[in-house]
């Protein structure tokens, strides 16, 4: 019943996040902590590489590994119209295998909270571990729910160069508090000359973390220093649920 980031969603995400486009300085703050990065980067759920590509052009060794083939399908090409040739994985983020280990291994702006089942998501801070070298560091962004309201319904319009357009309906369904997870629908359709020639169904799932729920997890599989920044200002503490919080962690020697 339900796509899972098809081929109008990836459509639309590149309409509106072409490479280098970077959400609140996104991009900036990792290229900056990853300076000192030695080896390799893997970038997990790296959609169609907006923040890959960038990432590569800096000069950093950067792999990256989705679930969407579509999405996998647009960083391929994107990256062959520049002459970048990185491996890119399609695999679930909790139970991969790659024959490579990281310098470092990244989920910028909110993909973690993607995976709505809490045992997969452990199980994927788990496989992140153990792809990490000793002393490789794990950099992930969370959010939180801070604006939800069960029942809204939203609708975007997005006019496409070609002449066609694409609308995009967000209903929020639910938030269970119990299990700390949020669901809406989003409803992808293309128009061409006023006819629909094209729709998706979407079920858009995103978990929460507490900030020190979160810190207990990473030191329960093994992380130690263990940072915690606010809208990629370094170790500035957050202050309110609308920031991005973004952990650091580093697998033990």
């Amino acid at each position: 019943m339900f796509s899972y980031y098809s081929t109008l969603c990836t459509e639309l995400y590149d309409f509106t996040k072409p490479v280098g486009y970077s959400l609140s300085g996104d991009i900036e703050y990792y290229k900056e902590r990853l300076k000192t990065c030695e080896g390799r980067i893997l970038e997990a759920a790296v959609g169609s590489g907006r923040f890959l590509i960038p990432l590569l052009e800096t000069g950093y060794t950067v792999d990256g590994i989705d679930y969407s083939p579509e999405m996998l399908k647009s960083c391929r090409k994107r990256c062959d119209e520049r002459g970048l040739k990185p491996n890119l994985y399609e695999g679930e983020l909790q139970n991969f295998s790659l024959s490579f280990n990281y310098g470092a291994i990244i989920i910028p702006t909110g993909s973690f909270c993607l995976i709505e089942n809490r045992e997969d998501s452990l199980d994927a801070l788990k496989c992140f571990y153990k792809h990490l070298v000793p002393g490789g560091r794990l950099i992930v962004d969370l959010e939180l729910p801070h604006d939800w309201k069960t029942g809204k319904i939203t609708t975007s319009t997005f006019s496409l160069p070609n002449g066609d357009g694409i609308t995009l309906e967000n209903k929020s369904l639910e938030m269970d508090l119990l299990n700390q997870f949020t669901v809406s629908y989003l409803k992808y359709e293309k128009w061409h000359q006023g006819k629909l020639i094209q729709t998706e169904l979407q079920r858009f799932a995103l978990r929460w973390y507490g900030i020190e729920e979160f810190k207990l997890i990473l030191e329960s599989i093994g992380f130690s220093d263990i940072t915690c920044s606010a809208d990629y200002v370094y170790e500035k503490q957050p202050s309110n649920a609308s920031q991005i919080i973004t952990f650091e962690a580093v697998r033990k020697r």
